[in-house]
């Protein structure tokens, strides 16, 4: 087996992680490429990797049941959105000038 690259959709569990494998090939009857998904279970010693990392994998050992590959290194970790604390917002709005709501000027 040879090393993998895929994004990691699911870190729920301890030192585990699942990572989606995309592969195209070619349809000789449809003469169309087609997309195909297949699903790993990653072991993550650290618990590095977050949902939406781009990583590679390697072959290992049967570590368990279904889990026979190995997080080899984090290619991009996801860009997580941080929702504004109240305390930021509240000082934004201090510094814009009025704490009140402004409405949209009438017709």
């Amino acid at each position: 087996m040879k090393q993998v690259v895929g994004i990691v959709v699911s870190n729920k569990m301890q030192k585990s992680v699942v990572v989606a494998v995309d592969r195209l090939f070619h349809h000789k009857l449809y003469n169309r490429y087609v997309k195909r998904t297949s699903k790993f279970m990653a072991h993550d010693e650290k618990n590095e990797c977050s949902i939406g990392d781009r990583v590679i994998l390697d072959p290992s050992r049967p570590l368990s049941k279904r889990k026979n590959w190995i997080v080899a290194e984090i290619l991009r970790k996801a860009r997580v959105y941080v929702k504004p604390s109240p305390a930021a917002q509240a000082f934004g709005e201090s510094a814009v000038g009025s704490s009140a709501p402004q409405s949209l000027p009438s017709a």
